[in-house]
C-alpha cells in the first residue's frame, strides 16, 4: 500500500486495499518503454528542435514525454511563461546524482538514468533504441470523476516514490525578447505541476484513488503517474509510468 502520503488533504487521496474496475471504465497506457524528460526554455536558441523532437516522441505512443521549462535563461531578456525554479532544481538534482555540476538546455533525460543533448536526434533515438518496456506496470482507469491507479508489487525492485505530474498538451507562445525574439512557437507536453503522492513499496504494491477535477485544474489537460527510485534524496531510475489525457 501507499505509505507516508505527501499531499495535503485538499487533493483527497484515498488508498485502497483492492482496485475494482467498473464496467465502462477507461483504461490508459500501462507500460511505456520510456519516460523522456526535456529540460528546455523559451529563451534558448538551440531548444526549438528539441521541443519539436519531444512532440514527435509523444506521438509515438510508447513514450511518456514531459517538457520541464527551466528558469535560468530568463536573464537573457525573456521570462519563460512556463519556467519554474523547481524544474531547474530537478535538472540540477539529476546532474548531482551523476556526479556532475553541469546543466544545459536542451537536455533530455531518459528513464531517469541517462542524459543526452535534446536537439541531437541521433543521440536521443540512440538512448531509446536499447530500452525495453519499463519493468513496472502502472494502470490508470477512469470511473466518473475519479482516477484509479493500480501499481502491483514486485519484490525484485526496490521501493520508490510515486509522483503525479500534470501537463498541458499544447501551448502557442509568441516570444517577444531574448534569443528567440519574434518567433511563434508551439510547445507540447508542458509540465504545469509536480507532486509526490507517497511511497510505492515493492512488497505490497499500491492502489490510489484520485479526484480528476482537482488533478486537471489550472488548465492542465493530462497527468502522468511516475514511479521513480531515489538515491540519497536524488532522482534515480524510473520503474514505471502511465498517462491520462482528457
Amino acid at each position: 500500500m501507499i505509505s507516508r502520503p505527501l499531499l495535503g488533504p485538499a487533493l483527497g487521496i484515498v488508498a485502497l486495499a483492492t482496485l475494482v474496475h467498473p464496467a465502462g471504465a477507461e483504461s490508459m497506457r500501462a507500460r511505456p518503454k520510456a519516460v523522456v524528460e526535456l529540460f528546455t526554455s523559451q529563451g534558448c536558441a538551440q531548444c526549438p528542435p528539441a521541443d519539436a523532437l519531444l512532440t514527435g516522441l509523444a506521438e509515438e505512443g510508447d513514450v511518456v514525454a514531459l517538457a520541464y521549462h527551466v528558469d535560468y535563461w530568463d536573464y537573457v531578456g525573456w521570462e519563460d511563461t512556463f519556467g519554474d525554479q523547481d524544474y531547474s532544481d530537478r535538472q540540477r538534482a539529476y546532474a548531482k546524482s551523476w556526479g556532475s555540476s553541469r546543466i544545459y538546455t536542451p537536455q533530455m533525460v531518459v528513464n531517469g538514468a541517462k542524459g543526452v543533448v535534446g536537439s541531437r536526434r541521433s543521440e536521443v533515438h540512440g538512448a531509446l533504441d536499447g530500452v525495453a518496456a519499463l519493468p513496472l506496470a502502472v494502470e490508470i482507469s477512469r470511473d466518473g470523476d475519479m482516477l484509479k491507479v493500480a501499481i502491483p508489487p514486485d519484490r525484485t525492485l526496490g521501493d520508490a516514490v510515486v509522483w503525479m505530474v500534470s501537463y498541458l498538451d499544447r501551448a502557442d507562445v509568441t516570444i517577444e525578447k531574448g534569443e528567440n525574439a519574434g518567433k511563434s512557437m508551439v510547445y507540447t507536453q508542458v509540465v504545469t505541476g509536480r507532486q509526490a503522492l507517497g511511497m510505492w513499496e515493492s512488497a505490497t504494491g499500491a492502489d490510489l484513488k484520485l479526484p480528476l477535477p482537482e488533478l486537471l485544474s489550472a488548465g492542465s489537460t493530462g497527468i502522468a503517474v511516475i514511479v521513480q527510485q531515489e538515491r540519497n534524496g536524488l532522482p534515480g531510475p524510473i520503474l514505471g509510468a502511465a498517462t491520462y489525457e482528457r
